[in-house]
């Protein structure tokens, strides 16, 4: 099994900047791909960014040149850096790891989810 903790959300004002950071533990593997999803009230589920181990990462074009996605190895530990905020940021961030080389499929956990919110 393997625990996500997140932290890092709140309500920011457009054009302001957040980061959030998440936590992994648990029987993890060597080779794994640490990510953030984002789920707005009413959509489905979406990719922001994703790192792997070796430092390979994609980000969703929305988010290209404002967010900036990495992690510490050792720690477990992934970040997303989020400047220059949007409304349409506003959502549920989900953390993610894929216990697989990039690339690849394997077994996916998540974290319960951190809300943030952009305001106007």
């Amino acid at each position: 099994q393997v625990q996500l903790v997140e932290s890092g959300g709140g309500l920011v004002q457009a054009g302001g900047s957040l980061r959030l950071s998440c936590a992994a533990s648990g029987s993890i593997s060597r080779f794994n791909v640490m990510g953030w999803y984002r789920q707005a009230p009413g959509t489905e589920r979406e990719l922001v960014a994703r790192i792997g181990t070796g430092g390979n990462s994609n980000y969703a074009d929305s988010v290209k040149g404002r967010f900036t996605i990495s992690r510490d190895n050792a720690k477990n530990t992934v970040y997303l850096q989020m400047n220059f905020l949007k409304p349409e940021d506003t959502g549920v961030y989900y953390c993610n790891i894929r216990l697989s080389y990039w690339g690849a499929d394997g077994m996916d956990y998540w974290g319960k989810g951190t809300l943030v919110t952009v305001s106007s």
